[in-house]
């Protein structure tokens, strides 16, 4: 078992989420940084989509009961096992009674924890046991951690620590222009491009709201049409709304632009206050970007397969 001491603000089970349902008017939810679930999993031979603990900010506490092999990545939030630190990125053994501690970073706000074999007693719904914490189901119970909770695995041996490079998060990130992009200025895209955007603090898995622009506010309406994560949604306000991973399927604000698929693990890493930059690209430059992130994962594949 890993015993939950401290789950900190926010613990959840996830995984690549609940994709091809958003007709049915189901949310992906799922993990905000797909590439370091895939790492990570990779790293303990697990499937890229075994559900892994997203920590958000940090200040939480677990114990393992049993041996194991466990591997965190994503944002670094100063973890220690039994009071010396671990890194993301790597591989590590648990022996029975040991404690993993992870505190916070101002420069990361989320991490993630994997178990080799993955954890047991979960709730799978609709091909996935993601939690989805609007509609209360998936995951553990449909909720977060909580203190006292404990999550099943199997007992396993100890293997050599191993690491990955785990490619950084940036400030930088690129989007589509969406169809949309006029409704309030017809320079919207050049504002966007050219803008230094600060994260408001009532962002969350649901979305990342921008500081307001006085020359992007309007009283334009459009007829509500599907949304999805990534997409750039802009409210009268003139506070760009970036969409993650627990957004609603349908929205009436105006799209003037979409986050490409290969930036928006960097999305998982904003907290309030941060500022980023957005930079408009096409459609060639979004597939090569997702063509790295690929390669990335290929060349992760076959130097595990020769050192293991």
């Amino acid at each position: 078992m890993l015993v939950v001491h401290k789950p900190g603000p926010l613990a959840t089970i996830q995984d690549l989420g609940r994709q091809g349902k958003r007709h049915l008017g189901v949310s992906n939810c799922g993990v905000l940084d797909p590439l370091a679930l895939a790492i990570i999993n990779r790293l303990l031979g697990n499937d890229d989509n075994t559900p892994v603990i997203e920590i958000t900010i940090g200040l939480c506490e677990f114990e393992f009961t049993a041996s194991t092999n466990f591997a965190i990545g994503g944002g670094d939030l100063n973890a220690q096992l039994n009071d010396q630190p671990i890194y993301p990125g790597w591989r590590y053994s648990a022996a029975a009674g040991d404690k993993l501690v992870c505190k916070q970073n101002r420069d990361n706000l989320r991490g993630y924890l994997a178990v080799a074999g993955g954890f047991d007693n979960l709730d799978h719904h609709l091909g996935s046991a993601a939690t989805d914490l609007m509609s209360h189901f998936g995951g553990y119970k449909g909720r977060k951690l909580a203190a006292g909770d404990s999550l099943a695995y199997q007992s396993q041996a100890a293997k050599p620590q191993r690491g990955a490079l785990q490619p950084s998060y940036e400030k930088l990130i690129r989007f589509m222009p969406g169809p949309h992009r006029g409704c309030a200025t017809s320079n919207a895209t050049e504002i966007l491009n050219r803008t230094i955007w600060k994260v408001n603090p009532s962002s969350n898995r649901m979305g990342i709201r921008l500081s307001q622009h006085q020359q992007l506010t309007h009283q334009q309406s459009i007829a509500t049409q599907a949304v999805h994560p990534g997409v750039i949604q802009l409210p009268p306000s003139g506070e760009p709304i970036i969409l993650l991973n627990d957004c609603q399927t349908t929205g009436g604000y105006p799209i003037i632009g979409s986050v490409i698929a290969a930036d928006l693990r960097h999305l998982s890493q904003l907290g309030a206050g941060d500022c980023i930059h957005l930079q408009a690209t096409d459609i060639n430059q979004a597939q090569h970007a997702q063509s790295q992130t690929q390669a990335h994962l290929n060349q992760l594949q076959l130097a595990l397969q020769y050192k293991e």
